[in-house]
């Protein structure tokens, strides 16, 4: 088991997806301010790298506070061997960024990741702004820095503006303020339990019986332990079959935790350990 107290002392590449400036990246130095974060162009390459040891760790997105979980990440997960050994919670703050000198009254297209621009639709739709997608909100700003086009903005992070050199004309222009994505943070490890606050994620399939997905839930309640988030998704090798991810607080060393998990193991059709870990400090404010 690693220890997290440990880990954080060292300097570990961490493999996200995007490029630089992008919340991923700022999720990885959030976790570890003296780490070297990887940028890769997809999920499934920042999880290889990791998995190879090219990476030593993996921080990806599982979930935005307003447009839910993002299934790419609870698909590698499902047959992988990796471990979920820290979570961390970014504000998303989104900004109009365009080249230095554009003028807002110049601007006619606004590029971004679909969930960005989605994020947005409310400032998008008031100034009658084109939307165009691209895979990456740090991306779009890269592309703006090497275009010449002058008529076109991108929302991106404070950080992905600095990087490239570009300037911010509008600031926080999300449609709501309640705008949080959290990352997973994986590693080959599991994590031993500390004083801090302690998640467990998981993943169980049931039986096609009635009641069996309640007789799996009966246990967290009955050893006192609370369920915070279920999310179902297909199963891919059976159609019309699906997976239950799981988050509970508390540590797979837990006494509770060991009894639930015995008992579902012996109702449910398939559990799966992700891991256990410190919860995320979140504060609304920052």
């Amino acid at each position: 088991m690693l220890d997290c107290a440990l880990m954080i002392k060292k300097q570990p590449r961490i493999a996200y997806q995007g490029v630089s400036g992008a919340y991923s990246e700022q999720a990885c130095l959030q976790f570890n301010p003296s780490s070297k974060a990887i940028g890769y162009p997809w999920f499934d390459l920042a999880f290889e790298a990791t998995l190879k040891g090219d990476c030593d760790y993996a921080c990806l997105p599982i979930e935005n506070s307003l447009a839910g979980s993002i299934n790419q990440t609870y698909d590698l997960l499902t047959d992988s061997e990796l471990h979920v050994i820290g979570e961390q919670i970014v504000r998303v703050n989104h900004n109009l960024i365009v080249k230095p000198g554009v003028n807002f009254e110049d601007i006619k297209t606004v590029s971004s990741h679909p969930q960005a621009l989605a994020q947005c639709m409310n400032f998008i739709n008031q100034h009658k702004l084109k939307t165009l997608t691209v895979f990456d909100t740090a991306g779009a700003a890269k592309e703006l820095a090497k275009s010449k086009d002058l008529n076109q903005a991108v929302i991106a992070s404070k950080q992905a503006a600095e990087q490239y050199g570009l300037e911010i004309i509008k600031t926080d222009i999300e449609d709501m303020d309640f705008n949080y994505t959290r990352f997973f943070i994986l590693g080959h490890e599991e994590t031993k339990k500390s004083s801090a606050k302690q998640k467990t994620s998981l993943i169980i399939a049931v039986r096609h019986k009635p009641g069996s997905l309640v007789n799996c839930l009966e246990e967290f309640p009955q050893n006192n332990i609370d369920m915070v988030k279920i999310e179902s998704r297909p199963r891919r090798d059976r159609p019309w079959s699906y997976i239950f991810y799981i988050d509970i607080i508390g540590h797979i060393e837990d006494d509770n935790v060991q009894k639930a998990l015995t008992a579902i193991m012996r109702k449910a059709a398939f559990v799966k350990f992700l891991g256990s870990y410190p919860a995320a400090e979140f504060n609304s404010e920052r």
